[in-house]
């Protein structure tokens, strides 16, 4: 399935061609509703924008190519897209979901869709978990993070998606985390990729949009039909920003991934933290793993004060001035989050805390500015 073109070419390139009527080299925001017919039912493949669009085709074509898929489909967010994998399922099956991961993804597993008859069971899939003990009649469906938000633990998706495949078991891995640069999960053996492209794919904090990725074609299909049917749409501004910032994913990616690794090594000795997690560190528990499916070890980076109280943590959130305060991650800019009244407020306080994910939990999604300068910002915050 892989091309011979470089990740760098392919992030450029792929899914992208001059424009056949004006010759523009960037793709066109087709800005329409809908298209006009030759004659009823005659077109030139275009009748209505919520079923097909030309910017948002490009979009879907360079996504699967990135991810060594055939098949891209995007949506309005990726909530969206995690909504229209889960109307794969049928009341009665099972989701087997990682116990650490993003808080918007428990809600619409247990608040949406446990009441319409589709169950979910959280557990930890670290390192290579046992899924044959884990798996019952009724799981239909395994949804893996890797890295998991926010305590960057790495499950093993070969292993996961071999034994699933044997019990004919959709894997899903939500590539948030990593983007296609650092992980390609289709090449380990899942069957669907998603991705939120409001983080690393668009990189630029202005815009939401989500995506799938596959290399099924029974898959895309029904996944395509819910696209449609639904209508959970992008429009096609918001994926012609994405398709500007997967240009330089590849360099924004080498530049954060620098700058996390330095700053985890750096919190790893301060005086204030307790445990830094960081699956670039020798001390994570899945390093060896990460370093064998991962490309490099991601620009994400969670820490656990000495201090164990929530004001603690509180006046480091409040004191920096480089890392903004605010949700979301992936961005040029720097941003610093309290998972447990932020990301992760939906999730209840014994499930958090069952999971491993503290009150006084800070996570760090790390740009691209000087490392030096986002040192001196968190050891202001920090003090001693």
């Amino acid at each position: 399935m892989k091309t011979s073109k470089g990740f760098g070419t392919r992030a450029v390139h792929a899914g992208v061609r001059p424009d056949p009527a004006t010759g523009a080299v960037m793709t066109p925001i087709y800005q329409t509703s809908t298209y006009a017919q030759e004659a009823p039912g005659k077109h030139k493949g275009y009748e209505y924008a919520r079923t097909q669009n030309p910017t948002r085709q490009a979009l879907e074509a360079s996504v699967a190519a990135l991810e060594n898929g055939t098949h891209g489909i995007a949506f309005g967010s990726g909530m969206a897209a995690m909504d229209a994998l889960v109307r794969l399922l049928q009341p009665g099956d099972e989701v087997l979901a990682c116990n650490d991961l993003y808080g918007g993804s428990y809600r619409l597993l247990t608040r949406v869709y446990g009441p319409l008859g589709i169950r979910s069971r959280f557990v930890d899939m670290a390192g290579t978990p046992d899924i044959e003990a884990l798996i019952r009649p009724e799981t239909r469906m395994i949804w893996i993070e890797t890295p998991t938000n926010p305590l960057l633990r790495i499950t093993d998706i070969a292993a996961v998606c071999r034994l699933a495949r044997q019990h004919g078991i959709l894997t899903v891995v939500d590539n948030t985390f990593a983007s296609p640069y650092l992980q390609q999960p289709l090449e380990l053996g899942a069957d669907l990729v998603t991705h939120s492209a409001t983080k690393y794919l668009g990189g630029h904090s202005d815009t939401v949009l989500g995506v799938v990725a596959t290399r099924s074609d029974e898959l895309a299909e029904r996944i395509r039909f819910l696209q449609n049917a639904a209508g959970a749409v992008p429009g096609p501004h918001d994926c012609f920003l994405v398709l500007r910032g997967i240009k330089t994913l590849h360099l924004r990616m080498e530049r954060a991934c620098n700058n996390a690794a330095r700053i985890a090594q750096w919190l790893a000795h301060h005086p204030r933290v307790a445990t830094v997690h960081y699956p670039g560190l020798d001390s994570h528990p899945q390093h060896a793993l990460a370093a064998r499916q991962m490309r490099r070890f991601g620009a994400m980076v969670s820490f656990d004060l000495v201090d164990d109280n929530l004001d603690a943590a509180m006046q480091v959130l409040q004191r920096t001035r480089l890392f903004t305060l605010a949700e979301s991650l992936g961005g040029v800019e720097s941003l610093i989050g309290h998972p447990a009244s932020m990301t992760h407020a939906s999730i209840p306080r014994q499930e958090r805390l069952r999971a491993g994910l503290t009150d006084t939990l800070i996570r760090l999604s790390v740009g691209v500015e000087d490392a030096d300068d986002l040192i001196a910002d968190l050891e202001a915050a920090l003090g001693h």
